[in-house]
């Protein structure tokens, strides 16, 4: 996965907020195992805390002043993605909002673009106080994607993913598929407090995964507005791998299985490994936003 060297960042679509405390924030996630179960099998790759309870604090928190200083002063050109993990992150928020303002303006709809929240330790949102603990997630209340980088490193040792940039650039995708979803009303199926494997909650997911694989489709010849290039240069086949490879590292069965030893399609928020490597690979291969009807 290679960045067009010349190309120029838009920072201002991540807020980086590292190291800041929250006014008034507190811990909402228990640690431990169980704690981290109970996590992962409700919420990875997810919609907002408030989704499993695990808000706290005031009524209507806010999510931390933005400070983006740190990536505003070292992610400048496609050359800073190419070398540094956080500047990539922007350049793939930048690529996969492009795409989707070009493609809801094909559609003659408006997208409204979103930020990325890079934080660390816990964070407080329009859907409550988080921890890192919770994974990568959306929260429709602000209409914000929040992500610890150090998520990446786990994504490969705890969960056993290949990793690699392109498995960073799907979980980006992926949760820019549920702020997709949110414009186009259909993200609030999943609130209907049911889960297993046939359950609008993993119908949601999927198509988030598929909308992700759409993205990745068009990667190569999405141009950035600013200079009338691709931003991507480059998407091979080893990149798709270490996509569907990460897609397939947190699949409910997967996560189940490795974590309480056992698999419970009753309790399935996500989908199994195998259904969130096929519908990341029906955006992929068809590019069709149309082809990603998980509902029917």
């Amino acid at each position: 996965m290679q960045f067009d060297d010349d190309a120029d960042l838009d920072t201002s679509e991540v807020q980086d907020v590292r190291g800041s405390r929250i006014p008034g924030g507190r811990a909402t996630v228990g640690g431990g195992l169980a704690g981290l179960i109970a996590l992962l099998l409700g919420l990875f790759f997810g919609v907002g805390p408030d989704n499993l309870g695990l808000s706290s604090g005031s009524d209507s928190p806010a999510a931390t002043a933005s400070s983006p200083a740190q990536v505003q002063s070292a992610c400048r050109t496609g050359q800073d993605a190419n070398t540094k993990e956080d500047c990539r992150i922007v350049a793939v928020v930048n690529s996969v909002q492009d795409f989707w303002t070009q493609e809801f303006r094909r559609r003659s709809g408006t997208y409204t673009r979103s930020p990325t929240v890079f934080f660390s330790g816990q964070v407080a949102t329009a859907c409550g106080t988080a921890t890192s603990t919770v994974g990568p997630f959306y929260c429709p209340g602000d209409r914000k994607v929040y992500l610890d980088l150090g998520f990446f490193d786990e994504l490969r040792t705890k969960f056993g993913s290949s990793g690699g940039p392109f498995a960073q650039a799907y979980v980006v995708a992926h949760e820019y598929g549920h702020h997709v979803q949110d414009l186009m009303g259909t993200l609030g199926r999943s609130q209907d407090g049911r889960t297993g494997a046939n359950s609008n909650a993993v119908k949601v997911e999927l198509q988030a995964d598929c909308y992700a694989g759409v993205w990745a489709h068009h990667a190569t010849t999405t141009k950035d507005e600013s200079t009338g290039r691709p931003l991507i240069t480059s998407l091979t086949d080893a990149d798709i791998r270490d996509g569907l490879d990460a897609a397939a590292a947190v699949g409910d069965d997967r996560i189940q299985e490795r974590f309480q030893g056992r698999v419970t399609p009753e309790t399935w928020t996500h989908g199994s490994a195998a259904q969130r490597q096929q519908w990341f690979h029906q955006g992929y291969r068809t590019g069709d936003m149309a082809r990603c009807n998980t509902f029917r």
